[in-house]
């Protein structure tokens, strides 16, 4: 076999190595994507949606939640609402280590995300140190490095601290998920934050969280803080 055959293998026995593969069923990917096309086709996207808090409404109009007590986040974005096959993705990344995972979910995300207001930096939710070693990463900054070089937004990875440990939100209802985040989040003093970000997170159930974050960038002068999510629960 000459040179030119044997570079032509190499390249078909890459892409037989490394074709997408649906990461949710095991089918062949579509699109180069790492899902299939009737996963694909099966994505609940969240179009007609509160644009404060991105809970699923009829003609995208606010919510009641929000008329009567409007959020301390100017403007949520959640392209999913939380759904097959996001209930099968986002543990897999979240608490399973599929870094795969995490990628496919920006991917997804990116072009949704590139129809709302831009703001001038991203900022990742954070884990507090002690979730960060048990866990090995930030499932939030894992998101928002994608997010940030597909579309050219500067990320702010460090300015929103996490220094009070806090109980799994998963385990507690509405009201003690707002006491249990008093105080967890502060802003960096060094950092220098311009007046729009856009928090990034996986999933927004209460909303208490990002919550917590935009008080606290609001104290640190920020005027106006946005929720960039992937998935909101009903």
């Amino acid at each position: 076999m000459d040179h030119k055959g044997i570079a032509h293998w190499l390249r078909q026995a890459g892409r037989v190595a490394w074709a997408p593969k649906c990461l949710v069923c095991g089918e062949a990917g579509a699109g180069g994507l790492d899902l299939c096309t009737g996963c694909r086709a099966a994505l609940p996207w969240n179009h007609n949606a509160c644009p404060r808090c991105a809970l699923p409404t009829p003609h995208g109009e606010l919510c009641g939640a929000c008329l009567r007590r409007p959020p301390p986040l100017d403007a949520t974005t959640a392209c999913f609402t939380y759904g097959f096959p996001l209930d099968r993705l986002v543990p897999r990344f979240k608490f399973h280590q599929d870094l795969a995972a995490g990628r496919l979910l920006a991917e997804l995300a990116t072009p949704h995300l590139r129809q709302a207001a831009r703001p001038q930096a991203l900022v990742p939710v954070p884990l507090h140190r002690a979730r960060l070693r048990a866990r090995g990463y930030d499932q939030a900054l894992e998101l928002a490095r994608p997010l940030a070089r597909a579309l050219s937004l500067p990320l702010s990875a460090d300015a929103l601290l996490r220094p009070r440990a806090t109980a799994p939100q998963s385990e507690l209802d509405a009201a003690a998920r707002r006491r249990n985040l008093r105080q967890a989040f502060a802003v960096d003093p060094a950092a220098k934050l311009p007046a729009h970000v856009a928090l990034v997170d996986d999933v927004m159930t209460t909303g208490a969280t990002l919550a917590a974050c935009a008080r606290a960038l609001r104290r640190a002068g920020v005027q106006r803080v946005d929720a960039w999510v992937i998935a909101r629960a009903p």
